[in-house]
């Protein structure tokens, strides 16, 4: 049996949904607010029998396996062990899901590991490092910090760590995918990491996916970065979330700052809701992990006009996620670790009182340099403003920041309303405008994806051409060819295959109360169809024979004719044959 139905057989779908939300029993359903959107009426809807999800409000849906990994930031070999770990489930040495990826990956990690033993031991037992250590113990960095957050030290050597790693019999293409080593133009091998304190870089569940080096000989760039590589996205990471997680649920709120110094020296100061952006660009996606631990970020970025701006650019995205948003600005231009070096913990902490809300920042941002007299200028201003205003999801929330808005910008509120309303009627337009499956469509889906045994039976007979156009050709064609291959498929590879609003579509329908469908009746939806198919391909000949007696074709023009009257024999046929199904359906 795979490894994806094990976990389906013990797994329940309510007991993981109940980590993100509280659901109570509405029938034969559980219902919940959703956790994937800010809501005040339960829209959110387990079915346990389906072992299925779907939110009536923000169109997320899935099952099992798309629920953890959007709620944990997960890959699906990830969401696969999470769930295996969870249900004590042995997991086998490859996964089928994911085939050559997770050996890799588990290569990978196994280097990084050496690699950050090999650094470890070169700051205590080595000349370079115990000056490195010296140097850290200046920067008011303890012992115990050092050891909490595995510090190490890349010796400032071309090859020092190459060689470490030949004997240990990994190959150079290994290497250079962990990002660890760069190539000549003679095709030999050299370290990224020369001379450098050593910052491992986890992933939540603490596995080393990359590393971070500051150097002692003032190379350029101070600070360096693993770059991209299968185990590490600098866009999909948060540093020290993996030891601050508990600290940022427990306190309501993370302190996100920019460096690995500035994260230092909070963490060692005792203030643990910390977690570093490694950079100035905040990504949605982290944004979105730092929102599955607390539900108010405070941004603490360089007093430089490069972090200031990152701040600004920052609450935007913040605010998309429904995230309380506040800015941080320490006196005296000060970063977190200057600040904290002269002033100590307890000061910083009451400046982090002292917060700007996120919005007041972002329309200073947006004013700073505009002269809001010019009438065209402050228009701008509002229209920008109004562009995030609408993507704020809830409604209540939205309403709030609308008025402080106007305030700040000394505006009618009625006339922010009216832009946000305009703004916001193309994304309600586009949610109903979502062209919903036709009846045989939405009924194939329930019997194929209800009954695999039926699946294989109706692919069979399937030409796959006649979902062409259709919606859900993607998933039709994903089913066919899994069948067909004989592989398992799941609403993963489906999701995966379709566009977002056709997936929710999808799992809204499966969620509906449904019998259980025959070989028979699938074959009527398939007749149905096959019908559709025809009768688009019937306007298109209409149009080319139109287009040949304007040409005086005959030649092309008797052609179409003749396949006009096949195309239309063929409808008949299938309306004889839909007819004749319908006869031997046992009634309702």
């Amino acid at each position: 049996m795979e490894i994806t139905e094990k976990i389906r057989e013990v797994a329940s779908l309510v007991e993981i949904a109940s980590q993100y939300t509280t659901l109570k029993k509405r029938g034969r359903k559980w219902v919940g607010l959703c956790p994937f959107h800010t809501e005040k009426t339960p829209s959110f809807t387990v079915d346990e029998e389906k072992q299925l999800y779907h939110c009536f409000g923000c169109g997320a849906g899935g099952d099992i396996f798309t629920l953890v990994m959007e709620k944990e930031n997960l890959n699906f070999p990830e969401a696969l062990r999470y769930l295996a770990e969870k249900y004590h489930i042995p997991m086998p040495s490859k996964l089928d899901a994911a085939p050559g990826e997770v050996k890799l990956e588990e290569k990978l990690f196994k280097i990084n590991e050496m690699t950050l033993n090999f650094f470890r031991n070169n700051l205590y037992h080595s000349q370079e490092g115990l000056k490195a250590l010296n140097y850290l113990k200046k920067r008011g960095i303890s012992q115990e910090t050092v050891n909490e957050l595995k510090l190490g030290y890349a010796l400032n050597l071309w090859k020092s760590l190459v060689d470490f790693l030949q004997s240990k019999a990994v190959s150079a293409s290994f290497m250079e995918k962990t990002g660890l080593a760069l190539p000549t133009k003679k095709g030999e091998y050299y370290d990224r990491f020369r001379g450098r304190i050593i910052f491992p870089i986890s992933s939540l569940s603490g596995k080393v996916v990359g590393f971070g080096g500051r150097t002692l000989f003032d190379a350029e760039p101070k600070y360096l970065n693993s770059p991209e590589t299968p185990l590490y996205s600098k866009g999909r990471i948060l540093y020290g979330l993996n030891m601050t997680k508990n600290a940022v649920r427990d306190q309501g709120f993370m302190i996100l700052v920019e460096g690995y110094m500035d994260f230092t020296a909070l963490y060692r100061a005792g203030i643990k809701n910390v977690a570093a952006s490694l950079g100035t660009a905040l990504t949605s996606y982290q944004v979105g992990l730092a929102a599955r631990f607390a539900p108010r970020l405070v941004l603490n970025y360089d007093p430089d006009p490069a972090g200031l701006a990152a701040a600004a650019r920052a609450i935007p995205v913040c605010l998309e996620k429904g995230l309380n948003v506040t800015v941080v600005t320490l006196p005296e231009s000060a970063d977190p670790d200057e600040f904290i070096k002269k002033h100590g913990p307890d000061k910083y902490r009451a400046q982090i009182k002292k917060a700007w809300p996120g919005l007041k920042f972002y329309v200073d941002s947006l004013t700073a340099q505009t002269d809001m007299s010019i009438p065209e200028e402050k228009s701008r201003v509002v229209q920008t403003l109004v562009d995030t205003l609408k993507s704020i999801p809830d409604p209540v929330a939205r309403n709030e920041y609308l008025k402080e808005a106007a305030q700040y910008l000394k505006t009618g509120e009625d006339i922010i309303r009216q832009l946000i309303e305009t703004a916001r009627k193309p994304l309600a337009r586009r949610a109903e405008a979502a062209i919903p499956f036709c009846p045989a469509e939405k009924r194939l889906f329930q019997i194929m994806i209800q009954d695999r045994s039926l699946a294989a039976g109706l692919a069979e007979s399937l030409e796959s051409e006649i979902f062409s156009g259709l919606k859900s050709e993607p998933a039709f064609r994903t089913i066919i060819q899994s069948v067909r291959d004989e592989k398992d498929w799941d609403l993963l590879q489906l999701k995966n295959a379709l566009s977002p609003e056709i997936f929710s579509q999808l799992t809204q329908i499966l969620l509906e109360k449904s019998e259980p469908g025959t070989l028979e009746e699938g074959r009527e939806c398939l007749c149905e169809i096959r019908k559709i198919f025809l009768h688009k391909k019937l306007k298109e000949i209409q149009i080319d024979i139109v287009q040949s007696e304007k040409q005086n074709d005959r030649e092309r023009l008797l052609a179409l004719l003749y396949e006009k009257q096949s195309i239309t024999k063929q409808i008949l046929s299938l309306n004889g044959e839909i007819q004749a199904q319908s006869r031997t359906l046992p009634s309702s």
